[in-house]
């Protein structure tokens, strides 16, 4: 009598058959300890929204570390309001991690958050990694911090810090900057205190009068603005939607670069441009903070 066949087990699948969302070669452990996989290896729906969103922005930023890499042997990025440094961890893991250069430093007002920062890149091996207690200002003149910085990004940094952010990539001459703001809240208090001035100056003072109005048109400016003081200090600039709006409202990706020749008449009417949009909209007293001086 045939004794009877023991049914063949199905070939156990791998993590990445599993879960064909994840780069190849990704840390497990890093995304575990970041909440992005549970541990039993899943996602959920909001993580799977979150490891979305950064993978987008990884794909435009890569690109720029690998041309600064290949042009100069080294490459150094700085992520501004990091909070648990997703960004940065997730490049390291990506790019950094299998090569013998290059540094990511996380800046991060709140102390808490930098120590855990630090504690997980010991563990996991990251050892080109730093983490600054410190604010965007403070870190233009941070020690921990070289001369020079090639790519500055800020995701998400609220109101004015993404201004800081623009003026620490200035000071540390970035070929590259990779914004996504926030909140934006300065200019609309000012169009707000000079409104029945500028009703009585322009109609165009119509587009900001309702309350609304002046919250999203402030927000909207203050983005022009950004990218007029950028151009003036001779960055190339391109504005894009970093994810659908199914994911972040917050989701305008301001990309700056400057890798060649200056052209000095494209700074001129980028500052031209800038003192006009303050004067038509009655907000000279933001000139500091949008400063267009010639770039360095």
């Amino acid at each position: 009598m045939k004794s009877a066949k023991t049914p063949q087990k199905a070939p156990q699948k791998t993590l990445q058959e599993q879960l064909p969302e994840l780069r190849e070669g990704q840390s497990v452990e890093l995304l575990q300890e970041l909440h992005i996989l549970t541990r039993e290896g899943k996602l959920n729906q909001d993580t799977r929204r979150k490891l979305k969103q950064v993978y987008h922005l990884v794909q435009f930023i890569e690109p720029l570390l690998a041309e600064v890499l290949k042009e100069r042997g080294d490459v150094t990025l700085a992520d501004h309001g990091a909070g648990k440094s997703y960004l940065g961890f997730i490049l390291y893991d990506l790019f950094f991690k299998s090569k013998p250069v290059g540094w990511v430093y996380g800046v991060e007002a709140r102390a808490e958050l930098v120590e855990k920062s630090e504690a997980l890149a010991r563990r996991l091996g990251f050892q080109r990694m730093r983490f600054l207690a410190t604010t965007v200002q403070q870190a233009l003149t941070h020690p921990a911090l070289p001369p020079k910085i090639d790519v500055v990004t800020a995701l998400h940094a609220c109101d004015t810090a993404t201004d800081d952010a623009i003026a620490f990539g200035l000071a540390k001459q970035a070929r590259h900057m990779v914004l996504v703001p926030c909140c934006q809240a300065e200019v609309a208090g000012v169009m707000r205190r000079n409104k029945a001035l500028s009703l009585s100056r322009t109609p165009l003072a119509e587009l900001w009068r309702h309350p609304l109005h002046t919250r999203e048109f402030g927000s909207q400016i203050t983005n022009v603005l950004r990218c007029l003081q950028l151009e003036a200090h001779g960055y190339s600039v391109t504005v894009t939607e970093l994810v659908g709006w199914e994911h972040s409202m917050k989701n305008e990706l301001i990309l700056a670069s400057r890798t060649g020749p200056i052209r000095a008449s494209q700074q001129t009417h980028a500052r031209e441009r800038l003192q006009q949009v303050l004067d038509e909209l009655n907000l000279q007293e933001l000139s500091q903070r949008f400063s267009a001086d010639p770039a360095p």
